[in-house]
């Protein structure tokens, strides 16, 4: 989308490694074995979206063992917090019970994958869609759970590839390692050229950290009975004036008035900055129906004291609950600001369905898979191409990616699709590697001099002028070779949905 872009975020792209390979090269191979580990990590801050204030947490770590036709095998990683009310925001369900379903999702995803036997990457994610969702479906477990697992252990696999090739994610997938090609799990991309595309990919090595204002987050010092006290930013105002961010997602609650009121205070911030600011409205689902996110709109254009704000909003994101997200014309509101799904995108075509609702634009999570993600950036390319216009585009969003494999796998997705600004909210949440060993911070840190800084309180996110520098992950792997220290880990226990 045009008006998210930022040609300073524009760089030189990767080519280390492609001489290695022919475009559509790709790699076969069979999964041998996993390992599912966790560990526990807390909040030094409350975190309030949608329906639930977050406190702590538990992240999925996936080890994945590959088979090569050669007989060679070989190891990768992903990594990815289990998140509560988020893939399934049902109320009756507890905390516990959400993490039950993912671990069930991974669960599923590992049966079909072995099943499926010998395979791309890319095939072992489109041949086993339709069985894994199945699956997933007779258990009661919706298409957003069902993707968790997918992408965990696709990113894991993709990774093992990845390494034993010597090939960076940027120019292994820019040579179509994993094979992507036209396939019936996305009939509507039948005459498009996937490799193509890929092919075609640069990647960027500086990214803008777009920070994200929670529904409790203290705006200034008296919004605070008391304060954390660790020398981090902790108001809205700490954090602009500590890594000058020019990119902010604003949560919002349901209420028209009370949001409009906090938005009021947001802004009466945000006004200051110096060079100006973009931001992006996230409802979470949390508007009944489209009527009741258009009157939010229409009372922030009315609101004098909203006027910069709202002339800086570039997308507003699933304002609507997405049982009725998906029935509802969005044409009213999107007149005003393009709207984007996100957690409406369960099923693969959801953003075929929305594209005809009036939406523009879907959200790139790695949590919901790295092929998602390039099914979807086809689809705006092929929609955008067919209109003679930029009109569908995708937003790069996720707050609990954490320091280390986590983090660096998104970034290295969003570099790679060209996307100039990432939500990024796991530094200010969590403080850097806390919950690590010290010596696996300074590893990654050793290994990503540009995008993480040592600090008194040790290893963390470097965001300077709202930026992340990433060129150090065109390193062999999906963003990062160096590996968490499994030891530091807990064996993830045998999921107990039913």
């Amino acid at each position: 989308m045009s008006a998210c872009d930022d040609r300073r975020a524009q760089a030189k792209p990767s080519t280390g490694g492609l001489n290695r390979m022919r475009p559509n090269d790709s790699a076969r191979f069979t999964l041998v074995e996993t390992q599912r580990l966790e560990w526990p990590f807390r909040l030094r801050m409350p975190f309030r979206f949608g329906v639930i204030t977050v406190t702590h947490g538990r992240q999925a770590v996936l080890r994945a063992r590959i088979r090569l036709e050669d007989g060679t095998e070989h190891w990768g990683v992903a990594a990815e917090s289990l998140a509560a009310k988020w893939f399934d925001k049902d109320p009756a369900l507890s905390d516990s019970q959400n993490e039950q379903q993912l671990r069930r999702a991974l669960e599923l995803a590992e049966d079909a994958t072995r099943a499926a036997g010998l395979n791309t990457a890319f095939g072992h994610f489109a041949d086993s869609y339709a069985a894994v969702t199945e699956a997933a479906g007779r258990e009661r477990l919706n298409p957003l759970v069902a993707s968790y697992g997918r992408a965990l252990l696709d990113r894991a696999m993709l990774d093992a590839v990845l390494k034993a090739r010597g090939l960076s994610f940027w120019a292994g997938m820019r040579a179509n390692i994993g094979g992507m090609a036209a396939h019936p799990v996305a009939p509507d991309l039948a005459g498009f050229d996937l490799g193509a595309m890929l092919a075609g990919l640069s990647p960027l090595r500086r990214i803008h950290a777009r920070h994200t204002v929670g529904l409790v987050d203290p705006i200034t010092a008296a919004d605070q009975a008391e304060r954390v006290g660790d020398g981090l930013p902790e108001t809205l105002e700490d954090v602009a004036a500590t890594y000058r961010h020019r990119y902010w997602k604003l949560k919002v609650g349901g209420n028209v008035a009370a949001d409009v009121e906090r938005l009021c205070r947001i802004a009466s911030v945000l006004d200051r900055l110096h060079g100006g600011y973009h931001a992006s409205l996230d409802g979470n689902e949390q508007y009944e129906d489209a009527e009741g996110a258009l009157a939010l709109w229409r009372a922030m254009a009315a609101e004098p004291r909203l006027a910069k704000l709202c002339a800086s909003i570039l997308f507003i994101e699933q304002p609507v609950k997405r049982a009725r997200a998906l029935e509802t014309g969005m044409g009213a509101l999107a007149a005003a600001r393009p709207v984007i799904v996100d957690e409406s995108d369960g099923p693969l075509d959801a953003f075929v369905t929305a594209r005809g609702l009036g939406y523009a634009g879907v959200s790139s999570k790695a949590c919901k898979g790295v092929w998602r993600s390039f099914i979807n950036l086809a689809r705006c390319r092929a929609w955008n191409a067919a209109e003679g216009r930029e009109r569908f585009f995708m937003s790069a969003e996720d707050l609990t990616t954490l320091a280390g494999v986590c983090v660096q796998q998104d970034l290295a997705l969003v570099s790679l699709m060209g996307l100039p600004h990432v939500e990024r909210n796991g530094h200010h949440f969590v403080d850097g590697f806390a919950g690590r060993p010290k010596a696996e911070a300074v590893r990654f840190m050793e290994a990503h001099p540009d995008l993480y800084a040592d600090t008194p309180r040790g290893p963390r996110l470097a965001i300077r002028d709202g930026v992340l520098e990433i060129g150090s992950l065109d390193t062999p792997g999906l963003g990062a070779t160096v590996e968490p220290d499994f030891a530091a880990m807990e064996p993830m226990p045998k999921s107990g949905w039913v």
